[in-house]
């Protein structure tokens, strides 16, 4: 998996050292966000459970039991949950019902989280149609694909290419905005969203984009990715994380989907956008060979750092 650094005031590897020729430098503002989280259905309820100290990891509700691997025990059963991952108002986006129920649940949610970016930032959606704005999303597992082909569903309908690959996430939205800029699935493992913020980055600097929306999506709809991070040993048997500290034992699978709506700082300026933060350098490398395949690297992790602490100046 990539490491990647993204440093705010934060992270956009100096053009000096990456190699790769026509890069631009500078700040870049968020001028949009929007989220949705455990316990938190957008960035203002989000924002009272990092005030507050929430914990948002529970047990299963009852409703969502379905995703928990049988005879996984309770810790597997731990885990951040949204609400109503089936809700979704299909007419809105012009979407057909045979064709939302054949959609990935990320999919969907990922229409909602740019439209409501984009409402953040006070823009209309419908004014960027035919601009260069990108997309950037960060996504690393196909639940609902397995979910359908299991239960032998719309799995092979019109829809189910378009609906179950990947790769639409984002292709979905610049379709359905009609946006022309760059539009990519990210999966960098746990990094795809700090990737796809780096990327969206990076586009921006270069000219390739206008605008971007950049961030990720993860929902846990089947116990299928679960029963694999289990035998990967990766969660933690008392379904807490101890993360930087001597009892972390593992992590506790969460989902939700968060975007920003990215724009170099100094058009964001000129614009009279409202600048919620600033990114201000970021930078991508790779462990390479290690003791084992998923061991980090503390030279490299130490090396994407600093390059992107150099890259911010």
């Amino acid at each position: 998996m990539a490491d990647p650094m993204v440093s705010a005031r934060q992270t956009t590897a100096a053009p000096e050292e990456s190699g790769t020729p026509g890069r631009g430098t500078g700040p870049i503002a968020v001028i949009g966000i929007s989220c949705r989280f455990p316990q938190a259905d957008g960035p203002a309820a989000y924002w009272r459970l990092l005030r507050d100290g929430t914990d948002a990891v529970t047990d299963a509700p009852e409703a969502r039991r379905d995703v928990v691997p049988a005879d996984s025990g309770p810790a597997a059963a731990r885990g951040g949950y949204l609400d109503r991952v089936d809700a979704f108002d299909a007419r809105f986006f012009g979407i057909s019902p045979r064709e939302a129920a054949a959609m990935d649940p990320q999919q969907r949610l990922v229409l909602e989280l740019a439209w409501e970016a984009l409402e953040d930032a006070g823009i209309l959606p419908g004014t960027l149609k035919n601009s260069g704005t990108g997309v950037f999303v960060g996504a690393i597992w196909d639940d609902y694909a397995d979910l359908v082909r299991r239960s032998g569903g719309a799995g092979t309908g019109q829809h189910a290419f378009t609906g179950l690959n990947r790769g639409v996430i984002a292709n979905r939205v610049s379709y359905t905005l009609g946006l022309h800029g760059p539009s990519l699935t990210v999966d960098t493992a746990q990094s795809s969203s700090l990737v796809a913020v780096h990327l969206a980055c990076q586009a921006l600097l270069s000219g390739e984009a206008d605008l971007a929306l950049a961030g990720g999506v993860n929902l846990r709809v089947t116990p299928a990715s679960s029963e694999i991070t289990a035998g990967f040993g990766a969660l933690s048997p008392d379904g807490r994380c101890h993360t930087f500290d001597e009892r972390a034992n593992g992590f506790v699978r969460g989902e939700g989907g968060g975007l920003v709506l990215l724009k170099p700082l100094d058009r964001a300026l000129a614009d009279g956008d409202r600048v919620h933060c600033v990114l201000l350098g970021s930078a991508v490398n790779h462990d390479g060979p290690t003791d084992g395949l998923t061991v980090p690297s503390a030279t490299a992790q130490a090396d994407v750092i600093r390059r992107a602490l150099e890259a911010a100046g």
